[in-house]
């Protein structure tokens, strides 16, 4: 059963991601973050649930990524998937300490969540 549904949520993404009428969200996502999404779907239900978020300033563009439970990195990427930093989590909750100063404006916007129960 897990196999079956594990097949339907790839043939589900397949066909969101791969659809001629996508949304500016979705046209927009790097396929290196879909690809994550992708690899993400394929592993047990993190705790607390997986979520995406797209960090925007007037210049780039972030891709910010939840970690599974305690003491982990949340890791937030560049467009092409490179680690700029984890602005948060690990042992003391405040991340690596390598995140540039964020000084512009910054949108926050979840673009994808797990669902899975």
């Amino acid at each position: 059963m897990k196999v079956l549904i594990t097949y339907l949520t790839i043939y589900i993404l397949f066909a969101t991601f791969s659809s001629c009428n996508k949304s500016d969200a979705e046209s927009e996502i790097p396929t290196c973050i879909e690809a994550q999404i992708t690899l993400l779907n394929n592993k047990p239900v993190q705790n607390p649930p997986a979520k995406i978020w797209e960090w925007k300033t007037a210049n780039n563009t972030f891709y910010y990524i939840t970690s599974d439970c305690c003491d982990q990195f949340n890791y937030l990427y560049d467009i092409d998937c490179n680690i700029v930093c984890a602005p948060d989590g690990g042992f003391t909750g405040t991340g690596d300490g390598k995140c540039p100063a964020f000084t512009e404006p910054m949108q926050k916007t979840l673009i994808w969540e797990d669902l899975r129960k």
